[in-house]
């Protein structure tokens, strides 16, 4: 069947708009001196309850960032490690980089009069972290994030509501995202989707499905 151009843009934010959420992970670590292998264990633990994905206690959000820390300190002393993960998010987002060419593409795309969105599992306590380092005036145009809409990717109704926020078909929408799942959750609400594993592949593969020419460079020729 043949995909409708696609109007509207959705881009994810971490590990899209930053580095690959493992390499964070593993330099949030090195900093704080947490093991790695610890920290995905209590993370891991403190989610079971709440399903088993991750982030699911903080971005819809099912616990305040203060809760989930203290979860956290707690699983991480069962574990042999002392922690205290009190202002969390303010440490987490110390130093992190933004993907500056995924974002230079981003806004050649809304100056060429795309839709662009932002559609990101966030926890409310990252608003203000996320939208420092990508600030969102005249590149954004819609915020589809989890803690505000109330469902988180990959369920149908966080696609849902960002198409109609994008007031395209959900088929003339695509996620670019980093994470296959949200993608598979994407394509069965009905839209379409970009695995990103890179700038330059997921700008070529965005111009290949445009409703009108826009491109990075070589990369999108």
């Amino acid at each position: 069947m043949t995909r409708p151009p696609v109007r509207a843009v959705w881009t994810d934010f971490g590990g899209v708009l930053t580095p690959p959420i493992p390499r964070d992970l593993e330099t949030f670590c090195r900093r704080t001196g947490i093991p790695a292998d610890a920290f995905r264990t209590a993370m891991a633990a403190v989610a079971a309850p709440y399903g088993g994905d991750l982030m699911a206690p903080l971005d819809t959000p099912l616990l305040t960032e203060d809760e989930w820390a203290a979860r956290m300190n707690v699983r991480l002393r069962e574990l042999g490690v002392e922690a205290d993960l009190t202002g969390f998010g303010d440490r987490w987002f110390a130093g992190r980089e933004t993907n500056h060419a995924w974002l230079d593409h981003l806004r050649t795309l809304h100056d060429q009069g795309v839709f662009v969105g932002l559609l990101s599992n966030m926890p409310p306590a990252w608003d203000r972290h996320w939208r420092r380092m990508v600030p969102p005036d005249g590149l954004f145009d819609g915020l589809a994030l989890s803690f505000r809409v109330g469902v988180r990717k990959p369920q149908r109704g966080i696609f849902e509501a960002a198409a109609e926020m994008a007031g395209v078909a959900p088929g003339e929408c695509v996620l670019v995202d980093d994470i296959e799942a949200n993608c598979v959750g994407a394509e069965a609400a009905g839209w379409q989707a970009v695995h990103f594993t890179d700038t330059d592949t997921a700008a070529a593969a965005l111009a290949r499905r445009l409703a009108r020419p826009a491109g990075m460079g070589s990369a999108a020729a």
